[in-house]
């Protein structure tokens, strides 16, 4: 049996793409999107409807050209992920503008529109997961949404404060970025290369689902960002991983053995939820999760008026033609 089906049977497993070619060959339970997948997806013919569909949606509700802009972002981001949901039989992930990660108020309202356009579409609420940066107003938007009975996904986390934090929250799933807290210390200390077990964004992955197991969270751990399929295989067992196609693949392709990493325990500890500043202070004192999760807002923010700034050209040159 292959590394991949071998991993299905123990772990759930996401497709962390957009592409629905990927998706169709992998056939994995869940997908998950973000700004980057989007404007990767936008570049690609097949989508060329939805794109002119959604152009078509934001014009026709007016305002001003930043409000239809931002309609139009969410408009395609559903489409896409009605489309993917037609292949997958769980939940699609579907991100809030990265530049309302320090707004409480903004997230929300964002999030309830994504929801009303998924609505719209035919889609039911339990297949969406929305996804928030891991700020604490992220976290404490997320809480909310949870309350109204939106699902939420938890992106953007490096530091053990923000698990702990998101799971006092409540919070359905949480997405730490495994690959990008080892590209941190690659870069940031001596180390050249780190084996599996020793990885610090496998360590810090196999914390985080070992304290929610001993505490009862119902919160699920969905590791992301993978570098490599040694990261992948020293997390089996956990609750979920989101996996490019590339990593698929190789997976796929792999006949060899692969034991479980990571089991559930019975809970038997309980800790007081934090405050917010024992929550600031102990992000911030990790230097590699506050300098990860500022960076990967940036990115986002970037692909995200890169998405905007490609649905604008087309929209004039269709007005042109």
């Amino acid at each position: 049996m292959d590394k991949l089906s071998q991993l299905r049977a123990m772990t759930a497993v996401v497709a962390d793409t957009g592409d629905i070619n990927a998706i169709r060959r992998f056939t994995p339970l869940d997908a998950t999107t973000n700004p980057s997948l989007l404007l990767k997806a936008a570049q690609q013919t097949e989508y060329a409807s939805l794109i002119d569909q959604a152009i078509a949606f934001a014009s026709a509700q007016g305002g001003s050209s930043d409000e239809q802009k931002a309609l139009c972002c969410d408009h395609l981001a559903a489409s896409i992920g009605r489309e993917i949901l037609q292949i997958v039989p769980g939940r699609i992930s579907t991100e809030v503008d990265a530049r309302l990660s320090f707004d409480t108020a903004a997230t929300l309202e964002r999030a309830r529109r994504l929801m009303d356009l998924y609505a719209q579409m035919g889609v039911a609420p339990e297949r969406v997961l929305i996804k928030v940066a891991s700020t604490w107003e992220g976290i404490k938007a997320a809480e909310v949404l949870e309350r109204e009975g939106v699902h939420c996904n938890l992106t953007l986390l490096f530091s053990f404060a923000q698990a702990r934090a998101c799971a006092d929250a409540g919070v359905t799933l949480i997405s730490p970025f495994v690959g990008r807290i080892l590209d941190w210390y690659l870069q940031n200390t001596d180390a050249t290369a780190y084996a599996p077990e020793e990885d610090p964004g496998v360590q810090s992955v196999r914390r985080i689902y070992q304290y929610y197991k001993e505490h009862g969270y119902d919160t699920t751990v969905m590791g992301a960002s993978f570098r490599n399929t040694g990261q992948i295989e020293a997390l089996a067992g956990c609750d979920s991983l989101t996996i490019s196609p590339d990593l698929l693949a190789q997976l796929a392709d792999d006949n060899g053995e692969l034991p479980r990493a990571l089991a559930p325990v019975s809970a038997s500890k309980t800790d007081a939820a934090m405050s917010e500043s024992e929550f600031r202070f102990a992000h911030n004192d990790d230097a590699m999760a506050h300098e990860k999760l500022g960076e990967g807002i940036r990115k986002f923010v970037v692909d995200q008026i890169a998405l905007e700034r490609q649905l604008e050209a087309r929209a004039k040159s269709a007005e042109t033609a």
